[in-house]
Protein backbone atom coordinates (compact mmCIF):
# COMPACT_ATOMS: atom_id res chain seq x y z
CA UNK A 1 0.00 0.00 0.00
CA UNK A 2 1.26 3.60 -0.98
CA UNK A 3 0.20 6.90 0.79
CA UNK A 4 -1.87 9.18 -1.16
CA UNK A 5 1.32 11.57 -1.98
CA UNK A 6 2.80 8.63 -3.66
CA UNK A 7 1.10 10.29 -6.58
CA UNK A 8 2.36 13.22 -6.45
CA UNK A 9 5.34 11.53 -6.53
CA UNK A 10 7.79 11.57 -10.08
CA UNK A 11 9.57 8.71 -11.03
CA UNK A 12 12.73 9.07 -9.76
CA UNK A 13 10.60 9.99 -6.06
CA UNK A 14 8.42 7.20 -6.58
CA UNK A 15 11.56 4.85 -7.34
CA UNK A 16 13.08 6.17 -3.83
CA UNK A 17 9.79 5.19 -2.24
CA UNK A 18 9.39 1.63 -3.03
CA UNK A 19 12.96 1.31 -2.28
CA UNK A 20 11.92 2.32 1.05
CA UNK A 21 8.82 0.80 1.17
CA UNK A 22 10.39 -2.68 0.31
CA UNK A 23 12.37 -2.71 3.85
CA UNK A 24 10.62 -3.68 6.84
CA UNK A 25 12.81 -4.32 9.16
CA UNK A 26 16.31 -3.35 10.69
CA UNK A 27 18.03 -5.47 12.28
CA UNK A 28 20.22 -4.48 15.44
CA UNK A 29 22.97 -6.77 16.20
CA UNK A 30 23.27 -7.65 20.28
CA UNK A 31 20.38 -5.27 20.99
CA UNK A 32 19.96 -6.70 24.47
CA UNK A 33 23.14 -5.09 25.16
CA UNK A 34 21.60 -1.23 24.58
CA UNK A 35 19.14 -1.90 27.24
CA UNK A 36 21.12 -0.20 29.90
CA UNK A 37 21.18 2.90 27.53
CA UNK A 38 17.57 2.55 27.15
CA UNK A 39 17.12 2.54 30.91
CA UNK A 40 19.10 5.63 31.67
CA UNK A 41 17.43 7.70 28.89
CA UNK A 42 13.96 6.46 30.81
CA UNK A 43 15.32 7.49 34.32
CA UNK A 44 17.52 10.98 32.89
CA UNK A 45 13.57 11.96 31.10
CA UNK A 46 11.79 10.89 34.39
CA UNK A 47 14.23 13.23 36.58
CA UNK A 48 13.45 16.01 33.91
CA UNK A 49 16.64 17.37 33.88
CA UNK A 50 17.20 18.45 29.86
CA UNK A 51 20.57 17.78 29.76
CA UNK A 52 20.94 14.63 30.96
CA UNK A 53 18.02 13.85 28.83
CA UNK A 54 20.31 14.76 25.87
CA UNK A 55 23.26 12.96 27.06
CA UNK A 56 21.44 9.80 27.53
CA UNK A 57 19.84 9.97 23.79
CA UNK A 58 23.10 10.80 22.99
CA UNK A 59 24.96 7.79 23.93
CA UNK A 60 22.05 5.56 23.26
CA UNK A 61 22.38 7.12 19.27
CA UNK A 62 26.42 6.16 19.20
CA UNK A 63 25.66 2.68 20.70
CA UNK A 64 22.73 1.69 18.44
CA UNK A 65 24.30 3.73 15.23
CA UNK A 66 27.97 1.68 16.00
CA UNK A 67 26.38 -1.56 15.90
CA UNK A 68 24.91 -1.00 12.76
CA UNK A 69 28.24 0.38 11.27
CA UNK A 70 26.92 3.38 10.50
CA UNK A 71 27.81 7.49 10.56
CA UNK A 72 27.22 9.11 13.61
CA UNK A 73 24.48 11.63 14.71
CA UNK A 74 24.56 14.71 16.85
CA UNK A 75 21.63 14.40 19.15
CA UNK A 76 19.66 17.74 21.00
CA UNK A 77 17.52 17.51 23.17
CA UNK A 78 15.09 20.87 24.10
CA UNK A 79 12.32 21.17 26.01
CA UNK A 80 9.00 22.60 25.09
CA UNK A 81 7.74 21.55 21.36
CA UNK A 82 7.02 24.60 19.43
CA UNK A 83 3.71 24.73 17.88
CA UNK A 84 1.78 27.18 15.79
CA UNK A 85 -1.75 26.38 13.89
CA UNK A 86 0.29 23.84 11.70
CA UNK A 87 0.67 21.22 14.28
CA UNK A 88 3.37 20.33 17.24
CA UNK A 89 6.69 19.33 16.37
CA UNK A 90 8.23 16.69 18.35
CA UNK A 91 11.05 15.89 16.68
CA UNK A 92 13.49 17.17 13.68
CA UNK A 93 16.10 15.78 11.43
CA UNK A 94 18.88 18.01 9.49
CA UNK A 95 21.19 17.33 7.40
CA UNK A 96 23.35 19.31 5.50
CA UNK A 97 26.61 18.15 3.05
CA UNK A 98 29.83 18.43 4.54
CA UNK A 99 28.11 18.52 8.33
CA UNK A 100 27.56 16.16 10.83
CA UNK A 101 23.63 15.08 10.66
CA UNK A 102 21.77 16.52 13.91
CA UNK A 103 18.81 15.27 15.40
CA UNK A 104 16.65 17.16 17.75
CA UNK A 105 13.80 16.08 20.10
CA UNK A 106 11.87 17.98 22.47
CA UNK A 107 10.83 16.58 25.45
CA UNK A 108 7.98 18.78 26.91
CA UNK A 109 4.44 19.43 24.96
CA UNK A 110 3.31 22.09 24.29
CA UNK A 111 -0.26 22.23 26.02
CA UNK A 112 0.87 22.12 29.06
CA UNK A 113 4.53 21.54 29.20
CA UNK A 114 4.61 18.51 31.21
CA UNK A 115 7.47 15.48 30.57
CA UNK A 116 6.22 13.17 27.59
CA UNK A 117 5.60 9.81 28.29
CA UNK A 118 8.93 7.70 27.96
CA UNK A 119 7.63 5.20 24.90
CA UNK A 120 6.41 8.57 23.25
CA UNK A 121 9.91 10.27 23.43
CA UNK A 122 11.24 6.90 22.31
CA UNK A 123 9.66 6.40 19.30
CA UNK A 124 9.75 10.36 18.30
CA UNK A 125 13.61 9.32 18.66
CA UNK A 126 13.87 6.60 16.63
CA UNK A 127 11.70 7.76 14.48
CA UNK A 128 14.43 10.63 13.66
CA UNK A 129 16.84 7.63 13.55
CA UNK A 130 15.31 6.07 10.93
CA UNK A 131 15.66 9.41 8.80
CA UNK A 132 19.35 8.80 9.10
CA UNK A 133 19.24 5.28 8.44
CA UNK A 134 17.50 5.88 5.18
CA UNK A 135 20.54 7.35 4.18
CA UNK A 136 23.42 6.08 6.18
CA UNK A 137 22.46 2.44 6.22
CA UNK A 138 20.08 2.07 3.29
CA UNK A 139 21.58 4.26 0.97
CA UNK A 140 18.64 6.09 -0.21
CA UNK A 141 18.83 9.06 -1.55
CA UNK A 142 16.09 10.74 -0.14
CA UNK A 143 13.90 9.73 3.27
CA UNK A 144 9.89 8.89 2.61
CA UNK A 145 7.47 8.29 5.30
CA UNK A 146 6.56 4.62 3.77
CA UNK A 147 4.54 1.83 5.02
CA UNK A 148 7.89 0.01 5.06
CA UNK A 149 9.50 3.23 7.18
CA UNK A 150 7.05 3.11 10.27
CA UNK A 151 7.48 -0.92 10.04
CA UNK A 152 11.44 -0.10 10.64
CA UNK A 153 10.40 2.59 13.26
CA UNK A 154 8.23 -0.48 15.01
CA UNK A 155 11.02 -2.88 14.53
CA UNK A 156 13.65 -1.00 16.34
CA UNK A 157 11.03 -0.20 18.96
CA UNK A 158 10.06 -4.19 19.70
CA UNK A 159 14.57 -4.82 19.49
CA UNK A 160 14.93 -1.76 22.10
CA UNK A 161 12.37 -1.99 24.63
CA UNK A 162 9.81 -4.88 23.49
CA UNK A 163 6.11 -4.17 22.01
CA UNK A 164 5.46 -1.33 20.59
CA UNK A 165 3.95 1.77 21.47
CA UNK A 166 0.67 2.81 20.52
CA UNK A 167 1.60 6.37 19.18
CA UNK A 168 0.76 9.12 16.99
CA UNK A 169 3.35 8.20 13.56
CA UNK A 170 3.89 12.27 12.41
CA UNK A 171 6.33 13.38 13.71
CA UNK A 172 5.17 17.28 12.37
CA UNK A 173 1.29 17.01 13.22
CA UNK A 174 -0.40 19.48 10.94
CA UNK A 175 -4.03 19.87 10.20
CA UNK A 176 -3.08 17.72 7.01
CA UNK A 177 -0.34 15.95 7.39
CA UNK A 178 2.24 15.37 4.71
CA UNK A 179 3.55 12.09 5.56
CA UNK A 180 7.34 12.64 2.82
CA UNK A 181 10.03 14.55 5.26
CA UNK A 182 12.90 14.50 3.09
CA UNK A 183 15.81 16.46 3.99
CA UNK A 184 14.52 19.61 2.18
CA UNK A 185 11.19 19.16 4.19
CA UNK A 186 13.15 19.47 7.08
CA UNK A 187 14.86 22.76 6.12
CA UNK A 188 11.47 24.14 5.11
CA UNK A 189 10.20 22.35 8.53
CA UNK A 190 13.15 24.46 9.99
CA UNK A 191 12.29 27.57 7.98
CA UNK A 192 8.71 27.67 8.91
CA UNK A 193 8.95 26.89 12.55
CA UNK A 194 11.37 30.42 12.37
CA UNK A 195 9.01 32.34 10.72
CA UNK A 196 5.81 31.33 12.93
CA UNK A 197 8.20 31.79 16.23
CA UNK A 198 10.66 34.23 15.34
CA UNK A 199 12.94 32.21 16.28
CA UNK A 200 14.92 28.96 15.91
CA UNK A 201 12.39 26.06 17.46
CA UNK A 202 14.95 25.15 20.07
CA UNK A 203 14.80 28.62 21.83
CA UNK A 204 11.32 28.09 23.46
CA UNK A 205 12.08 27.89 27.13
CA UNK A 206 14.59 25.57 27.83
CA UNK A 207 15.16 23.97 30.59
CA UNK A 208 18.96 23.41 31.50
CA UNK A 209 18.66 21.61 34.56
Amino acid sequence: MTFPYYDRLDQRQQAIYRASDAVTRIEVNDAAALATGVHALETALASEARAGVQAAAQALADGLLDRLGVAQVGVKVLAVRPSRGWGELHGLYEREPGQRALISVWMRTARNKRVVAFRTFLRTFLHEICHHLDYEHLRLVDSYHTEGFFKRESSLVRQLIGAPARVARTQIQPAEPDPRLSARRAAEALAQCRRVLGRDPPAPERDDR
